[in-house]
C-alpha cells in the first residue's frame, strides 16, 4: 500500500493529496464518509471524480446524472487537457484563497472552482459541434452555481473565482491564465452587435469584486481593476485601475496581483 501511495503521489500528486486528505476527513468527520467515498474515494482517478460530481450537480428532471457523468467521462477522454486544468484551477484556488486550507475542499465545496469545470466540458461541448448540449450545461451551470459562462468563452487554467456568486462571462470574451476573479464580475458587451464584443483578460490579472468589464477591450496582463469599477477602455500591462468609469491610478503594486490578492489601492499610488 505504501509503495502505491507513492507511485500515485510521483504519478499524480493533486489526485494523491486530495485522496490522502478524503481520508484523513472521513476520520475527522464520519458523517461525511458517504459523501467523500462516492464522491472520492471511489474513484481512480481525478477524472472521474470530476465527472461524477459535475453529473450529480447538474442533473435535473430533464437529463439524468448518468447522462451528464457519460458526456463528461467522453470530454475527459477526449481532451485531457481538461483535468490539467482542473488541477491547476484546484492549485490556485489553495495557493490564493486563505479560507482553502486542503485540494478536497475546492473539488467538494467551492462553487467557483466546480462552476468552473462545468464550463470546461460545456466549452468541449461548443468546440466539438454539440451546441445545444452546451447551452444545457451552461443553462445548468448558472441556475445551480450563480456561474454564467457562455460555451464559447476561452477561459485560460490556474483560474480562481472567489465567492463565484453572479459571475457573467460573455460569448466571445477570453481570459488568460493565472487569472483571479471575485463575487459579481462582468465581462460583458456594450450593445447587440453580434461580432467580437467581449473583453480580452491577459494573463495574471486581478479583478476585484463587483467589478464590470464592458465591449471588445484588452485588458493588460498583471493588471488590477479595482472592485465596483466600470472598465470601458483598454487597461495598460501591470497598471491598476479604479472607478466609474474606470480609471489608471498607478501601477500594479506588484509582480502577479492574481497571485498576491492584494486589493489595497494605496499600494498603486
Amino acid at each position: 500500500m505504501a509503495e502505491t501511495r507513492k507511485r500515485l503521489a510521483e504519478i499524480d500528486p493533486v489526485w494523491s493529496q486530495i485522496r490522502d486528505e478524503s481520508e484523513q476527513a472521513v476520520k475527522d468527520e464520519p458523517l461525511l464518509g458517504g459523501l467523500i467515498h462516492s464522491s472520492v474515494l471511489h474513484h481512480e482517478s481525478l477524472e472521474c471524480a470530476l465527472a461524477y460530481r459535475c453529473a450529480l450537480k447538474l442533473a435535473s428532471g430533464e437529463m439524468s446524472e448518468q447522462l451528464i457523468r457519460e458526456i463528461c467521462d467522453a470530454a475527459y477522454r477526449d481532451s485531457p487537457g481538461l483535468a490539467q486544468d482542473a488541477r491547476a484551477d484546484i492549485a490556485a484556488v489553495y495557493d490564493r484563497d486563505p479560507a482553502c486550507h486542503r485540494f478536497l475542499q475546492p473539488l467538494l465545496f467551492f462553487k467557483g472552482f466546480q462552476a468552473l469545470q462545468a464550463y470546461r466540458i460545456a466549452h468541449w461541448l461548443w468546440k466539438t459541434g454539440r451546441r445545444d448540449m452546451a447551452y444545457f450545461f451552461q443553462m445548468r451551470t448558472s441556475e445551480i452555481f450563480g456561474v454564467d459562462i457562455h460555451p464559447a468563452a476561452r477561459m485560460g487554467r490556474g483560474i480562481m473565482i472567489d465567492h463565484a456568486h453572479s459571475i457573467v462571462i460573455g460569448e466571445t470574451a477570453v481570459v488568460g491564465d493565472n487569472v483571479s476573479m471575485l463575487h459579481s464580475v462582468t465581462l460583458g458587451g456594450t450593445g447587440k452587435e453580434e461580432e467580437d464584443r467581449h473583453p480580452k483578460i491577459g494573463d495574471g490579472v486581478l479583478i476585484g469584486a463587483g467589478a464590470k468589464v464592458l465591449g471588445n477591450i484588452q485588458i493588460g496582463h498583471c493588471s488590477r481593476i479595482a472592485a465596483g469599477s466600470v472598465v470601458l477602455h483598454d487597461v495598460p500591462p501591470k497598471s491598476t485601475v479604479a472607478g466609474v468609469p474606470a480609471k489608471v491610478v498607478g501601477e500594479a503594486g506588484c509582480a502577479q496581483p492574481s497571485v498576491t490578492m492584494n486589493q489595497i489601492l494605496r499600494d498603486a499610488l
